[in-house]
């Protein structure tokens, strides 16, 4: 794919695909549930999109680059802030996605449910 990764579109929508956790492939490699996009008429790219197990520790990486250390390092103010991220993120739909997120963060199952009550008792105050 190193002719089709140097056309502006896949250069363009390459830092969504890697946001996501995707893996961009060749449009002839795309497989059943890839989405294959298309620029001025011409297949230029397939993204494989991440089953949502991977999606979850790929939204912990990521937020762990964001702030610079592992997430357990954090203080509470900014674990609070990492447990909202992740709630509009979709990231507590996942089977097991609190306990993945109690164990990045160093804390407790229960912490993070009272980290979202906390967030959704001041959503209802508004």
């Amino acid at each position: 794919m190193t002719e089709a990764a140097d056309h502006p579109f896949v250069q363009a929508v390459k830092p969504l695909v890697d946001a996501m956790g995707g893996e961009m492939v060749a449009p002839e490699l795309a497989q059943g549930d890839d989405v294959v996009l298309t620029w001025e008429g011409e297949d230029r790219v397939a993204v494989r999109l991440p089953h949502l197990s991977d999606s979850l520790d790929h939204l912990l990486t990521d937020l762990e680059r964001r702030h610079g250390r592992p997430l357990a390092e954090l203080d509470r103010k900014t674990k609070q802030s990492v447990v909202r991220i992740l709630e509009t993120r979709g990231a507590f739909s996942v089977r097991h996605g609190v306990e993945t997120v109690a164990s990045a963060l160093g804390v407790s199952r229960f912490t993070v449910y009272n980290y979202l009550n906390r967030e959704n008792g001041a959503k209802a105050e508004r």
